[in-house]
């Protein structure tokens, strides 16, 4: 029995280490001055939609108010009928003096509905620097010369950001900002700062020529996990991925309690076949997850601790991410967030099917995508 208890006090120390170097990364990351030049290389901004997300209007609105002095926004559909698109003439219309262009294809064949609109945009992109960017994201004036800044200063394989949720109108829409600013930012920025990075496709600045050497997004075609591939892709070719210290808004509305489980739920069911061993091991990092067996060491005094590792890893990233505003809501929410994200976790790896942007897909190794279309299978014929 003493032998037991010793051992219990190895998954006690990792997860507490796990959540205070995380917060300390997610520190480390973004408590930096932005480096911002006079004249940054020029950057075509590209933008795919698909559909009308909520807050549309102001999340694009953010990136025809940039400061770069020589850039372009590519926005691209794959349905001519996309409501996404009324909303960007009339921005176009109001900010004549930036240079925008809209490109309405029918898709390349990449069974990756993203990655699909993207490859029919690229070639119309005019410069060299491409920062993909998805709709949902709302970003500050500087946002796009401080990535040139840097990219030009380091000459990295690509430049990123950490993201926090924000909009938040419904309970949903809560738990997802709280697990963003949480879970989600500390497992991005200590393996990053650990040297083992990690890309996050919201935001993805590097070069088309050096992309291409690497094959090009047609290699990110038909897996659901394109921008963890892109950063291996990258990252594996010696290229760094620098991670700026400006913190995006990814704009969170409207959404159930059923919708956030759903998006958990695929995203977890990316890191099982991605880093089974770390999905594996991710229950260590949940306090909730720990409480009998530190009950067993510290007895009534456990609580206090899963407390104060819930306060440090949802309310720390919290105020470090996005400030006061709304700091309540980690402190209420963090223990129904843990029992969904663990319950997430207990059902990924036994899902074999995702849903995504109305289709059914099956999840193969390294999240590569089969398309299921009256009872067959099937990959992209790219």
């Amino acid at each position: 029995m003493h032998t037991l208890l010793w051992l219990l006090w190895i998954p006690f120390a990792a997860t507490t280490a796990w959540i205070i170097a995380g917060l300390a990364a997610v520190a480390a990351l973004t408590r930096r001055p932005p480096q911002l030049s006079d004249r940054p290389p020029p950057v075509s901004v590209l933008k795919p939609l698909c559909g009308s997300d909520p807050g549309l209007r102001q999340n694009l609105e953010s990136f025809f108010r940039q400061d770069h002095p020589d850039f372009e926004l590519v926005f691209g559909v794959v349905d001519p009928g996309d409501p996404a698109l009324e909303v960007v003439r009339e921005l176009a219309r109001e900010f004549p003096a930036v240079r925008c262009q809209i490109v309405i294809h029918a898709g390349r064949g990449a069974l990756n509905p993203k990655i699909d609109n993207l490859l029919g945009m690229l070639p119309r992109a005019q410069y060299d620097l491409a920062l993909v960017s998805d709709s949902n994201v709302r970003a500050p004036s500087h946002y796009v010369r401080e990535l040139a800044t840097l990219y030009a200063a380091e000459r990295p394989g690509l430049v990123t950001n950490l993201f926090a949720g924000v909009g938040e109108d419904s309970l949903g829409a809560a738990l997802e900002n709280v697990q963003l600013s949480g879970f989600c930012a500390a497992g991005i920025a200590l393996p990053t700062l650990l040297g083992d990075p990690v890309l996050v496709g919201k935001s993805a600045l590097f070069s088309r020529r050096r992309l291409q050497r690497l094959g090009g997004l047609r290699r990110l075609s038909d897996v659901l996990a394109e921008d963890f591939v892109m950063g291996k892709t990258f990252s594996q070719a010696g290229g760094l991925i620098i991670v700026a210290p400006t913190v995006l808004e990814n704009v969170t509305r409207t959404m159930t309690v059923r919708a956030m489980f759903a998006r958990q739920l695929r995203w977890s069911m990316m890191r099982f076949r991605v880093l089974p061993l770390a999905a594996l091991l991710e229950p260590v990092a949940s306090p909730l997850a720990l409480l009998p067996l530190v009950w067993m060491l510290l007895g009534p005094w456990a609580i206090a601790w899963a407390a104060v590792m819930l306060g440090l890893r949802d309310l720390g990233g919290w105020l470090v991410l996005r400030g006061h505003e709304r700091w309540y809501l980690p402190v209420l929410l963090a223990p129904l967030r843990e029992l969904l994200v663990l319950t997430v976790w207990c059902v990924a790896p036994l899902k074999q099917h995702v849903s995504w942007r109305g289709k059914r897909f099956r999840l193969g190794a390294g999240t590569l995508l089969y398309l299921e279309r009256r009872g067959v299978n099937r990959t992209s014929a790219a």
